[in-house]
């Protein structure tokens, strides 16, 4: 496997992790390893401790993965049977939790080993870690607080981060960046130029905003409405909260249950707190019968939306739990699709264009080995795929693929733009979908007099004001 492959870089980032775990367990025989995946810029490990460590002791830990390192020559898996597992990991009552889990889904059991290490995993490393990993291309950065499972009535962890990298050179290219993002944290001019606070009152991840910064909003919010009125949009509103079967009609409750915030009312009714749109406008359309030559109908909402992230995943205006979507939908025949996303993709170009984002394209498609994922039939998600890649060629846009990007109900064109530091980052996005208008029988009247199933396209600009800023 190429080392610039992006699924080396992984398996690479998630052999040391393992490697992390086995230096903590040498040091710490009493510490209680759980999970240690990849993340973008490195990886991480979650361990209990019997006795508080502190960011001095990093350095300890790192060296000792550096010894562990020439002797790790191979990582050997081998499935297992629950009973042995559990055998394993007897004193271990996080990975005994993992066990059950695993076990009740069906999935097999498998232990992978280097060196003197075994850790229950499902796979992804390199083959000959003393051989593949370069030895100074990672470093322990930081350590944080983390609830097991992101739950936080459960314990609180101790979460040990590591930055790797291919090469020393990159990870060394790595930090300069990042020093110099330090000098540009939005959090910091966010305070000098007086847009934005936060309150311990409040809470973390709901941003107040300031008159300067409210200013800003609405200039940015006026621009993008001047973009969709020209295209035939309509500004429509609605409500804070739904009733939770509006979420499981449209998929979203069994997908994000976990991530809402619900409300229990005084006579026992549940509600959530909306954490996305698109269900809310479903029903402003089925509100009444459509003929063919209603369509479009094209709805514009630019509406705050809430999300129950966990405190150690907030980031400034990068990850809240209250953020406000400049969201429209377009409601149509799947006749009419191709030519809503191009009104739909001119609206973003003219918007990036003023402020000077080069865009490349993502086509963000769903991954057939996990159909599971996904809900709609193959059919529909081949359509819709299609047509995707059919739009990008006809624009001859700078494009590529993303395996496994799609939203759980459609395929979507994500337009991908680097900012100062060259950090590439998802802004606006124009998503297919035709499994809701299926779950919410979404029709119109055709020229036959008959009922046809019509498509959904979501559509932002700026994705999220907060995050855009």
């Amino acid at each position: 496997m190429n080392q610039n492959d992006s699924a080396f870089l992984e398996h690479y980032r998630h052999t040391l992790a393992h490697l992390l775990a086995a230096a903590v367990l040498e040091l710490y025989p009493d510490a209680l390893p759980t999970i240690g995946p990849a993340i973008d810029n490195g990886f991480y490990y979650d361990f209990e401790f019997a006795k508080p460590i502190a960011e001095a002791d990093l350095n300890d830990i790192e060296k000792r993965m550096r010894e562990l390192l020439p002797f790790w020559k191979e990582m050997i898996g081998k499935e297992v049977s629950e009973k042995d597992a559990e055998a394993f990991f007897k004193v271990n009552p996080y990975k005994l939790e993992i066990i059950k889990d695993l076990t009740a889904k069906g999935e097999k059991i498998t232990l992978y080993s280097a060196g003197h290490f075994t850790d229950l995993c499902r796979g992804g490393h390199v083959d000959n870690p003393a051989k593949d990993i370069v030895v100074d291309s990672f470093k322990l950065s930081r350590i944080a607080g983390a609830y097991w499972r992101g739950d936080e009535k459960n314990k609180m962890l101790t979460r040990i981060y590591g930055l790797a990298f291919a090469s020393k050179k990159e990870l060394d290219e790595y930090e300069t960046m990042m020093k110099e993002a330090e000098k540009r944290d939005h959090k910091k001019l966010g305070r000098e130029l007086d847009l934005f606070a936060f309150s311990d009152l409040i809470g973390a991840g709901l941003p107040l905003w300031t008159p300067k910064g409210t200013l800003v909003r609405n200039l940015l919010d006026d621009f993008v409405w001047e973009l969709r009125e020209k295209a035939g949009f309509e500004k429509v509103e609605i409500p804070h909260i739904t009733k939770k079967e509006l979420y499981i009609a449209s998929g979203h409750w069994d997908k994000f249950k976990e991530e809402l915030f619900r409300i229990t009312t005084r006579e026992g009714h549940e509600f959530a707190m909306k954490p996305m749109n698109c269900p809310h406008h479903t029903q402003i359309y089925a509100r009444t019968q459509w003929s063919y030559r209603d369509l479009p109908q094209r709805y514009a909402n630019t509406t705050a939306c809430y999300r129950d992230e966990q405190t150690g995943e907030l980031s400034g205006l990068s990850r809240v739990r209250a953020f406000t979507q400049d969201d429209a939908h377009i409601f149509c025949r799947m006749s009419q699709a191709k030519d809503e996303f191009l009104k739909v993709w001119d609206i973003v170009q003219a918007f990036y264009k003023v402020f000077g984002f080069d865009l490349r394209i993502r086509v963000s498609l769903h991954d057939p080995a996990h159909p599971e994922k996904y809900i709609g039939d193959a059919d529909n998600w081949k359509r819709a795929e299609t047509m995707l890649k059919e739009i990008v060629n006809s624009k001859k846009a700078d494009w590529y693929e993303g395996l496994d990007e799609a939203a759980f109900y459609g395929p979507k064109l994500d337009f991908m733009a680097k900012d100062a530091l060259n950090r590439e980052w998802q802004v606006a996005t124009i998503q297919l979908d035709m499994n809701m208008p299926e779950r919410f029988d979404l029709i119109c009247i055709n020229e036959r007099s008959e009922k046809e199933r019509i498509v959904m396209i979501h559509c932002a600009i700026m994705g999220s004001i907060e995050r855009f800023l």
